[in-house]
């Protein structure tokens, strides 16, 4: 099981290019099985069958376990089924007629336009790391791009002349996302002065577009620490995350008019639906519209 799980391991490397947090949340769906596997003494893969599955779903629930953890636990070990399944370590995928138990997604959470302000004034633009700072809070917001496509990238990547970033995101997709006024002057000055700065700390240098203190490039744990400085220093009271600053850039998008296509198109979602939860209004937008264009709305 453990040569399998590795062999899997590097598949969702090297052929999905599956980020970290995702091979380790398979792990540890992985190790779940395994070990309800060895409480069960069915010590090989191929002796699971339906009966066993529908086994491990009672030991899942009984452990009061969400909807949304069982569903996704279920997928995981499904898709390791899969893959071992094409590489003819078994016959038969069992959990492929498992149905998963419906969830509900979550309205994504954003930022009001007063939130975002005080944000954006929170940094000291004379520091090295304040212009770091606001060069990562301009970028997040601006693009809507995740945590691991900002941590990736590189000065290359950045094309002022035409104001667009080529971004590698999930499952080696890449797209261009164009950026505006604001990010453009936080990006230049950073990268102009602040960078140099940090830039000359380290032994060695790099094409990382965002360092740290010692000049080395920033970890994605490194700009939600950043975040998290950031709200402090603006005496916010909400926690802001780096995707967050991505639900803000697509609600804002879509509150101000954009289709449902083009900010599928600027998230990098392969499908629709991820992008149509974001259709959610604002109770303020929803009343502005209202007022704006009911005809006995207003005198």
């Amino acid at each position: 099981m453990d040569q399998l799980s590795k062999a899997f391991v590097e598949y969702l490397q090297i052929e999905k290019n599956a980020s970290p947090y995702t091979i380790k949340y398979y792990r540890d769906d992985l190790n779940t099985f395994f070990s309800f596997l060895n409480q069960e003494n069915i010590e090989r893969l191929q002796n699971v069958d339906y009966r066993v599955v529908r086994l491990f779903l009672t030991t899942l629930y009984e452990k009061k376990l969400n909807r949304r953890s069982v569903s996704r636990k279920i997928s995981s070990i499904r898709s390791f089924y899969t893959f071992i399944e094409r590489e003819g370590f078994v016959k038969t995928n069992p959990f492929i007629q498992v149905t998963l138990p419906r969830t509900t997604k979550p309205i994504p959470s954003f930022l009001y336009q007063q939130e975002l302000e005080k944000l954006f004034d929170a940094n000291d633009l004379t520091d090295p790391i304040g212009q770091r700072n606001q060069a990562i809070l301009e970028l997040l917001y601006a693009t809507g791009m995740r945590v691991s496509e900002c941590e990736s990238l590189t000065l290359s990547n950045i094309d002022f002349s035409i104001g667009t970033i080529f971004v590698k995101g999930k499952g080696r997709k890449e797209r261009y996302i164009p950026f505006g006024r604001f990010a453009e002057i936080a990006l230049e000055t950073y990268i102009h002065e602040g960078r140099n700065t940090l830039q000359q700390k380290a032994k060695s240098t790099t094409q990382a577009v965002f360092l740290n203190a010692k000049g080395t490039p920033l970890t994605a744990r490194g700009v939600r620490h950043v975040l998290k400085k950031m709200v402090e220093n603006a005496a916010l009271t909400v926690h802001v995350h780096p995707h967050k600053l991505r639900h803000t850039f697509a609600t804002h998008l879509l509150n101000e008019g954009a289709d449902l296509r083009t900010v599928q198109e600027l998230l990098g979602h392969e499908n629709l639906s991820s992008t149509q939860i974001y259709t959610h209004v604002t109770k303020d937008h929803l009343r502005n519209v209202y007022m704006n264009s009911h005809p006995r709305a207003k005198d």
